[in-house]
């Protein structure tokens, strides 16, 4: 059914997808910020804005989270192209209609040239993605600048 036709009953069809899609990737997510953060709060640095008298929520928020998410950054970038290739399976399982559900159906009925402009569509969808990963790079860490 359209989206317009009943926006409420399509977002509750969309959880059980979401939910299978993101609990890999956030259980990832968290594993590696966690061991970014627990590595960062032990730098000399942030022993200094404690002892300067910053508080916690400073300290964490300005010095540490900022420097723990160069890393997280770098994994959410490579997995999300697994995350474009699990829509293809996520689609079919679900019988949702989307990308994946198109390339599935044009493999079964030979058609070539709409698979090959799946395939383009995802590889540039995860082109943009890293794009996006350098970007956020250069924010992150004020050292990585393009010149």
């Amino acid at each position: 059914m359209p989206l317009t036709a009943s926006p409420g009953d399509n977002l509750l069809a969309l959880i059980l997808p979401a939910f299978t899609l993101g609990t890999a990737l956030a259980a990832l997510v968290a594993r590696q910020l966690r061991s970014g953060m627990l590595e960062v709060l032990r730098q000399d640095y942030v022993r200094t804005a404690q002892a300067k008298g910053l508080g916690q929520g400073q300290v964490v928020g300005k010095h540490a989270l900022k420097n723990a998410l160069i890393s997280v950054v770098t994994v959410v970038g490579l997995q999300l192209g697994g995350l474009l290739g699990n829509t293809i399976i996520t689609e079919t399982l679900f019988a949702l209609p989307g990308v994946g559900r198109l390339m599935i159906d044009s493999i079964f009925s030979r058609d070539f040239f709409v698979v090959q402009g799946v395939i383009l569509f995802l590889a540039g969808g995860y082109v943009l993605s890293n794009l996006l990963v350098d970007i956020l790079y250069s924010y992150l860490d004020p050292r990585i600048r393009v010149h």
